[in-house]
């Protein structure tokens, strides 16, 4: 037993890991937001679906077919958040971004209420409303530099994560990377018509052939393996890492600092989601 707890969390600390430099990639891709959606999607469409091919002998869209109806929802969701997370990571900081990105857990666990009759306990309403009290501050600091449209964009992808979580929640069959590849193939068809891809400059076009083939994949792959040793609740504690990580790269490297609001908003966030995992892991570990 203490194994497995080992192997997962190895698992879902290096895929978290390796899912922080996202916002750093996109930085430093330095094209329009639909040439990277495009590119993004298309490599990691065709690395999950050889992947999958190679794990189990099957491809990605008989997964699908598997799936039911619910597959293709979350793979349109996916879509739809693959391209609000570029967008909004090209008009706000990665910090906002991720700190907003990272409360998506909490709004999954109202989604379950309201759709699956599923209500959570008085303790994630409380994590919750700080956590809305944290986003709030966030826009706050972004209304004088602008950056109101990327917290916007951010937050419509949270709510779409959430709602993705609990579809995947009812229909616990549909396979993970399947619908990631589906939905990252559904965002480069999205953003063809308004895109340029050819003519991206090689620079550009290898940060988006490490993000698409081996970062994303990575990533994806060791976290969706880390949930078959971890409870939810101890994944989710990892994943507060992303938001940590994800600013501390984009100040590292580029210089990208978040200002205090943001700073105090995004720390209340985080410690509030990493005080409710810790509580749930506990609660549901025998």
């Amino acid at each position: 037993m203490q194994r497995e707890h080992l192997t997962g969390s190895l698992l879902a600390f290096t895929g978290v890991m390796a899912l922080s430099f996202d916002g750093l990639l996109v930085r430093l891709a330095d094209t329009q937001g639909m040439d990277i959606v495009f590119w993004r999607g298309l490599l990691m469409a065709l690395a999950l679906t050889l992947l999958l091919r190679i794990l189990d002998g099957r491809w990605a869209w008989t997964h699908l077919r598997l799936g039911g109806r619910d597959a293709g929802w979350v793979a349109a969701g996916f879509a739809a958040t693959t391209i609000l997370f570029v967008l909004a990571i090209l008009h706000t900081t990665v910090a906002n971004v991720v700190v907003i990105l990272a409360a998506s857990p909490l709004f999954a666990a109202a989604f379950s209420g309201l759709l699956l009759k599923e209500w959570v306990p008085p303790r994630t309403w409380i994590a919750m409303l700080i956590c809305l009290g944290g986003i709030i501050g966030v826009f706050a600091g972004s209304l004088e530099g602008g950056g109101w449209l990327g917290d916007g964009l951010a937050l419509l992808a949270a709510l779409v994560v959430g709602i993705n979580l609990t579809l995947l929640r009812r229909s616990p069959r549909v396979d993970r990377l399947a619908v990631i590849a589906a939905g990252g193939f559904m965002a480069a068809v999205i953003a063809w018509p308004l895109a340029t891809p050819l003519a991206v400059g090689l620079d550009s076009l290898a940060i988006l052939a490490i993000m698409g083939l081996i970062q994303l994949p990575l990533a994806l792959t060791l976290i969706a393996l880390s949930t078959r040793f971890l409870a939810a609740g101890e994944v989710a504690l990892f994943l507060v890492l992303e938001a940590v990580f994800g600013t501390l790269w984009v100040w590292l490297f580029l210089a990208e600092a978040p200002g205090m609001l943001t700073l105090f908003a995004g720390g209340l966030v985080l410690l509030t989601l990493a005080a409710h995992a810790t509580r749930s892991a506990r609660t549901t570990t025998p």
